[in-house]
Parts: C-alpha cells; sequence; structure tokens
C-alpha cells in the first residue's frame, strides 16, 4: 500500500494576526493507523519542505495517543520536516490519497491546480480518495468525470457550521466547510459537534471533525483491501 498524504502550506490564520496549519492528531492517528498496516506513506506539501502545525493541535488539552507518540518520533518528524513538493508528485505512483485537516487547507488547497488535478487523476483511476474535518475544503474546485463538482449528488461529511463557530473562527475563514459541499451539491450530513463521524460513497471518504481522523483511516484501509 503506497499511500500519499497531502498537507497544507498556509500558517497565517486569515487577518488575526495568529497562526494556523494542520491538525496533529488529523496527521498522526491517520498516519499511525496506515503505517502499523504497512502502509508505505509519503507527505507531500504545495510549497515542500516543513508543514507547518497548527498550534492550537500542539496544547495539552488537545493531546491523544497518536499526537504523543508523533512527538517520540523523530522519523515522523523528519517527514514533516520535508515533505515532498506537490507538483513533482505523480498519482499513477500511489494507491489512495489522504488529506488531514486543520485550517491551513481552506486558503491554499482550497484553490491549489495542482491539487485540484491530483485529485481529479486519483478519482478518474478509481483509487480511494479521503478527507477529513477541514480538508474537504480541497474539494472545492474539483471536478467529477461528468464535469460536475466531484461531491455533486455523493454523501459527505467535514467539518460543521456550528463546530466553526464554537471555535469562533466563522467571520475568520474564507469559507465555511459544510456549506461549500451542500453548494456543490453534496449530500451533506452530520453528528452533533465534535462527535466521530465519517461516510463513505464510492471511492470518495471524508470524516466531520479531529475525532473522526481514525474512523476515515479505517474506512481507507479496508477500501484498499
Amino acid at each position: 500500500m503506497k499511500i500519499l498524504f497531502v498537507l497544507t502550506s498556509h500558517d497565517t490564520l486569515g487577518e488575526t494576526g495568529k497562526k494556523t496549519g494542520f491538525w496533529i492528531e488529523e496527521f498522526a492517528a491517520p498516519y499511525y493507523t496506515l503505517l502499523d498496516k504497512g502502509a508505505t506513506i509519503t507527505v507531500a506539501t504545495p510549497k515542500g519542505g516543513q508543514a507547518p502545525i497548527d498550534p492550537s493541535s500542539d496544547t495539552e488539552d488537545a493531546q491523544t495517543k497518536d499526537t504523543k507518540r508523533y512527538k517520540d518520533d523523530k522519523a515522523a518528524q523528519d517527514v514533516i520536516a520535508n515533505t515532498k513538493v506537490l507538483t513533482n508528485i505523480n498519482a499513477s505512483d500511489f494507491d489512495a490519497v489522504f488529506y488531514p485537516g486543520g485550517h491551513g487547507p481552506l486558503w491554499d488547497l482550497a484553490n491549489d491546480a495542482t491539487s485540484i488535478k491530483l485529485i481529479e487523476t486519483f478519482n478518474a483511476q478509481e483509487k480511494p480518495v479521503a478527507f477529513v474535518c477541514h480538508a474537504p475544503a480541497a474539494l472545492k474546485g474539483v471536478k467529477g468525470k461528468d464535469g460536475n463538482p466531484l461531491v455533486k449528488g455523493k454523501k459527505v461529511t467535514g467539518f460543521t457550521n456550528t463546530e466553526e463557530a464554537a471555535v469562533q473562527l466563522t467571520n475568520v475563514v474564507p469559507f465555511l466547510v459544510e456549506d461549500m459541499l451542500k453548494e456543490n451539491g453534496g449530500i451533506y450530513s452530520k453528528k452533533e459537534d465534535w462527535a466521530a463521524y465519517a461516510i463513505q460513497d464510492g471511492n470518495l471518504i471524508t470524516g466531520q471533525n479531529p475525532a473522526s481522523s481514525e474512523l476515515v483511516a479505517e474506512k481507507l484501509l479496508a477500501a484498499l483491501k
């Protein structure tokens, strides 16, 4: 199993003067779930090099068994410090792609032509494409083989409007994931805020929030069997 992880390169939280990036839990839980099952994982970002970690995901109360494992894992830290440049990635070299969230993707991956084309290629090759929390933002400009938005008519989930309101960033983010998925014709569903929830429709797998990251990875594993 060769799996590509795509992380954000964006580290600025709108006009707030605060930092953002990717959410550690949403990388670590799927990374170890897949790694422990023998997957070979490559991590890429639009700019390559160090992927920015969202400081909010690095606080004491945000820690999980997987984030603690990451903190002790020099090899994984090296992977994050030396990500590949997305333009150098060929979908044909991988069996699936996984996008961890964090707020960063709302600014870069949502509009990144290379990322959009990559997802479209994975989808055309009928390989699993998986996203969690804010990462479905990367689907914003992605088209299916029929030329319609990829999510149109598909069951999807992603970070909810009420969860965004709870973290007080509704007026900071460039768009709301839930609204965008619905506007693109997705059949959006969710559980209560912060509950683990993931849904699969064909080769498209989406998860609602950080708590859903392991579920998404498990669905991805099952799809590869």
